[in-house]
């Protein structure tokens, strides 16, 4: 069914007037999750509307820190030392995204690191849009046994070299978007746009050297802040999270405590899903998330008072796999 909708896509005169003009299929390799965090590499596909590939580009950054997970990205310090910063690659990276939609796989995570080297930069990062392919997966109703990178590119069978390196992985998801874009203007399928909210300030602040051992020299954390908050949840409170069954949009989650994933991150993760991201607690939240239950913070205590359902943050990163829709 669905390659009858594809070829019927390509071969049609026709495409929905709204859909986006251009996009740059994005992937970057990082030195971790969190805000303070740094990208090392980063690979751009430009694509049409259709989703034809136009060109690529790749290039390592010098995070000037330590590298982090070189098990995983395989990018030491020696590989990198003698890398363009950040700065220095802007200007390139800034014409390959500029009037595109920005397309990654878990689109929250490339945008927001991407958004704070543009911000470290004093510059803002010129994406006003990005799309998700897992929530466009989500969309199509894609017979997925997960939403790994590999298994969509399974299903539409591009073959993966080298997971975890930038260009691969941006090549892999251009392959896989392609059809998936073709078959969701087949289907008339409205794609999952989210808006891109460019940081307003990037500060340096005062804080233990890290990262010495990498033979950088060290760095300093930093602070970013969202330029606008969050739009308002759509959906109806339907109640609170019952174990064992599915979150459903329209849910208040409210989070305690340190987490391994930024705290942004996982905010927007939980919007994007259609949860309300609730900043205190209250007889009306859904669900708490921490890592701590014992901690006695003010989120947990009341929590105990009012009954609220707490699930720590790899139970919530599960249940955002699988969030049912709002009734009606």
């Amino acid at each position: 069914m669905l390659e009858d909708r594809t070829t019927a896509a390509s071969s049609s005169t026709t495409w929905p007037a709204a859909y986006p003009q251009g996009y740059a299929v994005v992937d970057v390799e990082t030195t971790g999750l969190a805000r303070d965090d740094r990208i090392i590499s980063a690979a751009v596909y430009r694509l049409d509307a259709r989703g034809e590939v136009e060109d690529h580009w790749y290039t390592l950054v010098n995070p000037e820190r330590d590298p982090g997970p070189v098990w995983i990205h395989g990018l030491t310090s020696e590989v990198l030392e003698g890398a363009p910063v950040f700065q220095d690659i802007e200007e390139e990276f800034t014409a390959r995204l500029r009037g595109r939609v920005l397309v990654a796989h878990n689109a929250v995570f490339d945008w927001q690191m991407i958004a704070r080297e543009y911000a470290r930069a004093k510059r803002e990062a010129p994406v006003r849009q990005r799309l998700c392919t897992i929530a466009l997966s989500k969309e199509l109703d894609l017979p997925l046994p997960n939403h790994k990178l590999e298994s969509l590119a399974a299903h539409f069978g591009v073959v993966q070299r080298r997971a975890h390196h930038a260009l691969d992985d941006a090549r892999v998801l251009a392959e896989a978007f392609r059809p998936s874009l073709l078959a969701a203007a087949a289907g008339g399928v409205r794609l999952p746009l989210h808006e891109c909210r460019p940081l307003t300030e990037w500060s340096d602040r005062p804080a233990p050297l890290i990262g010495q051992q990498a033979g950088y020299g060290g760095y300093r954390t930093g602070s970013w802040r969202p330029s606008r908050k969050r739009p308002a949840c759509p959906y109806p409170n339907p109640g609170r999270y019952e174990e064992g069954k599915r979150l459903k949009q329209g849910m208040r989650v409210a989070f305690s405590g340190d987490t391994s994933v930024d705290r942004d991150l996982l905010e927007d993760r939980a919007t994007e899903a259609g949860l309300h991201v609730a900043t205190s607690l209250s007889r009306l939240t859904s669900l708490l998330v921490t890592n701590d239950p014992d901690s006695g913070t003010s989120k947990v205590a009341k929590a105990r008072q009012y009954g609220t359902p707490i699930v720590d943050e790899a139970a919530f990163g599960q249940l955002l796999r699988d969030v049912e829709p709002a009734d009606g």
